[in-house]
């Protein structure tokens, strides 16, 4: 079996629709192999080969997709977010040392200017009968347009945690192929699912959840441009969606444009599926009563080609407050010495498998660092229960220390949420002159409430070193591209400086 991101296309019937975009093309899988392996020709004439990385600045669409997978055929890709600024993108396309640029025809402005002069300009955009045309000057001799093997790197990006600088995360074609089949097989995805692909395709969440695993699968693909609460159950209900993944700040938007009723089209969803941070509780029995479809908290990060473990699907037991159970890869929880410690003991997540990075690019700190004796340290904090259910803490980075007491940002945070005013909730440390650290949190309200009603609601629930000394009543938190919500950020925006 060739273990690679084209090999899972083989899966889906010539005939069937594979990606599917909204008031646009349909492509078949049929169509979409014969593009993905026409543009990676197409990459390869314009001199691109094997190593080069192919950075892609592209919104959610068809081209994406494919041009995705003949990048990462030919040389690598390097999806990056379309609304950087130019100053990012030259860090970006320079740590990348990105050999090419696609961008659609006269967008991408400021990663146009980012460009380095040793970097190909390439212009992507669907003709009249369905082809991806590409322009773009010859770097100079043809490069190799062969099928990609499993030990190449298909896949390049930066994470998204709490360091200073980015690290560089390649993932080979083996990983992405190990990945997209274990979410295909945790969900039991069949060429019946059809799958709306809310994520956007510049992060391991949308290529690997909603992308690769509903190819692999043979299904179809939805992909609106983007993520839009108010016609997002129109869609649904108008391609018959049977699930969909997204991160808890859109299940949130969805939730405070719903009334109680059910919307028209969720009657077809098998499950929905949250990842890339924290879903609450109470979030959870919300989505699932007003929406009528089991919620599977599914956990993931860039570094093992996005999922690690999720709550199975029905009759399994999902339990809310939980992460899940590992899937094709092996979960322990260490302490800060690498001994691995029983259920019920809180440390530090450890991974190993399959769809886990060999190492960093160029970043041996960060390597001797990460792993220990064959396991890769995630830093994050949990525990997992007797029945090999993974609960987490929070990162090791983001704990509060209040005069040696550690507090774990999360159980604020879902406490808070549980009051009926609270719509979300973020907790942080504050330096405090004595404790060395107080716990601070921002709030945005869904209806009116004070900060007296809530500190007092927190306090019936919580020791009194956890409660909140300081709320911050907000129209918004601050967020990444992606929806996700960094702590390190927030405490850095409503901190004193």
């Amino acid at each position: 079996m060739t273990r690679t991101l084209n090999a899972l296309l083989d899966h889906g019937d010539g005939g069937a629709a594979a990606i599917v975009v909204p008031g646009g093309p349909t492509l078949t899988y049929a169509q979409l192999r014969e593009e993905v392996e026409r543009c990676a020709g197409e990459l390869a004439r314009l001199g691109l080969g094997r190593g080069d990385r192919i950075a892609l600045v592209l919104p959610n669409s068809a081209e994406t997709i494919v041009l995705f997978l003949a990048a990462a055929t030919t040389g690598t890709a390097a999806p990056l977010n379309p609304a950087y600024k130019e100053d990012e993108f030259r860090f970006y396309l320079e740590d990348t040392a990105a050999r090419a640029l696609v961008v659609p025809p006269g967008r991408g402005e400021a990663a146009r200017r980012a460009r380095p002069e040793s970097c190909l300009l390439i212009e992507a955009s669907f003709d009249g009968s369905g082809h991806i045309l590409l322009e773009g000057n010859v770097a100079g001799g043809a490069g190799a347009s062969a099928g990609a093997s499993e030990e190449d790197v298909a896949l390049v990006l930066h994470t998204s945690g709490t360091t200073n600088r980015p690290k560089l995360v390649p993932l080979r074609q083996r990983n992405l192929h190990a990945s997209a089949t274990n979410i295909a097989a945790t969900y039991r995805l069949t060429p019946d699912d059809v799958a709306m692909c809310v994520m956007p395709l510049f992060h391991i969440h949308g290529l690997m959840a909603s992308t690769m695993a509903t190819l692999s699968s043979g299904g179809a693909l939805v992909v609106p441009p983007a993520f839009d609460a108010m016609t997002f159950w129109a869609l649904v209900k108008e391609h018959g969606a049977t699930w969909y993944s997204a991160v808890p700040t859109m299940h949130q938007m969805l939730l405070l444009r719903n009334r109680g009723e059910r919307p028209p089209g969720a009657e077809r969803l098998r499950f929905i599926r949250s990842s890339s941070s924290a879903l609450s509780a109470e979030t959870m029995k919300q989505l699932e009563s007003r929406f009528g479809a089991p919620v599977l908290e599914a956990y993931g990060m860039t570094e093992a080609s996005h999922q690690m473990a999720s709550n199975p699907l029905p009759p399994g037991d999902r339990r809310p407050g939980t992460v899940g159970v590992e899937t094709g890869i092996r979960i322990a929880v260490m302490d800060e010495t690498g001994r691995r410690l029983a259920w019920g003991e809180r440390g530090e997540v450890v991974i190993e498998g399959p769809t886990v990075l060999d190492a960093y690019a160029n970043n041996p700190e960060a390597n001797a660092k990460s792993f220990v004796d064959g396991w890769f340290r995630t830093g994050d904090q949990g525990f997992l229960d007797a029945d090999g259910y993974l609960s987490l803490v929070g990162r090791l980075k983001e704990m509060i220390n209040r005069g040696g007491e550690k507090i774990a940002p999360r159980e604020v945070d879902d406490v808070l949420l549980q009051h009926p005013a609270v719509a979300e909730a973020v907790a942080f440390g504050s330096p405090h002159p004595t404790w060395g650290e107080e716990v601070a949190a921002a709030v945005v309200l869904k209806e009116p409430a004070t900060e007296k009603d809530i500190i007092a609601f927190a306090r019936e629930r919580l020791a009194d070193h956890k409660v909140p000394k300081k709320l911050y009543l907000v129209e918004q938190i601050p967020r990444t591209a992606t929806g996700k919500i960094q702590r390190r950020s927030v405490a850095e925006a409503f901190n004193p400086k």
